[in-house]
């Protein structure tokens, strides 16, 4: 098998896994995969595709400027500015975007804190981090209609090979050092992000009720 078939089979086993979830609704959501370093070129999703379906038009190669290598009908997805900001500031290999209605609802709900923390969990081990009651942060910014302003601010918080950034009411992008480390990521910040509006949900319910 070719790298490049390698890199193809490789990210649409994830697009599958993650189309299983229901993470892309009304074909929101994209990913991409590197092929190569020098020059930078990667594998990105087709815009306005069903990621739902396997076909032969799920993804396009793309260079260092996110143009479409070969001439194609295909365009790339609209924000594959983000995925370039990705692999020109880190080592990344992998970096997905989807959104969710937990996501959206979380970054909602503190996006004007600028970031939303969680401490004690056990699934925060899968960002690699093993110290007790150990904490994790993430990012929320805003969500510019502009695609180069969103990719400028997006930008600023891209810090080490594997990260995550939550668009307020657009969805997370989560990159790693490879595939299974960036959906290892992005099931993890799913899980908090679940747990936490159900935990919300919970104290709502149990809070007694004072009557005057």
């Amino acid at each position: 098998m070719s790298h490049f078939l390698k890199k193809w089979t490789e990210l649409s086993e994830v697009k599958e896994e993650l189309a299983s979830r229901d993470w892309f609704f009304g074909t929101s959501g994209n990913l991409s995969i590197k092929v190569s370093n020098t020059p930078l070129q990667f594998l990105v999703s087709s815009s306005g595709k069903d990621k739902r379906k396997i076909t032969s038009e799920d993804f396009l190669l793309v260079d260092e400027l996110g143009n479409a290598v070969e001439s194609t009908g295909l365009k790339p997805s609209a924000e594959t500015l983000l995925h370039l900001e990705v692999y020109r500031k880190t080592n990344a290999g992998c970096s997905l975007h989807v959104h969710t209605v937990d996501n959206n609802v979380i970054s909602e709900l503190y996006g004007d804190y600028g970031e939303i923390r969680f401490r004690g969990q056990e699934i925060i081990k899968a960002f690699g981090i093993w110290e007790e009651d150990a904490e994790v942060s993430i990012p929320i910014i805003r969500n510019h209609a502009d695609i180069p302003a969103l990719a400028d601010e997006f930008s600023q918080y891209i810090d080490g090979d594997a990260g995550a950034v939550l668009i307020r009411n657009h969805g997370i992008t989560v990159w790693g050092r490879n595939a299974f480390e960036a959906k290892k990521h992005l099931e993890a910040w799913e899980f908090l992000f679940s747990y936490q509006l159900k935990l919300l949900s919970v104290k709502n319910l149990v809070q007694p009720k004072i009557s005057i």
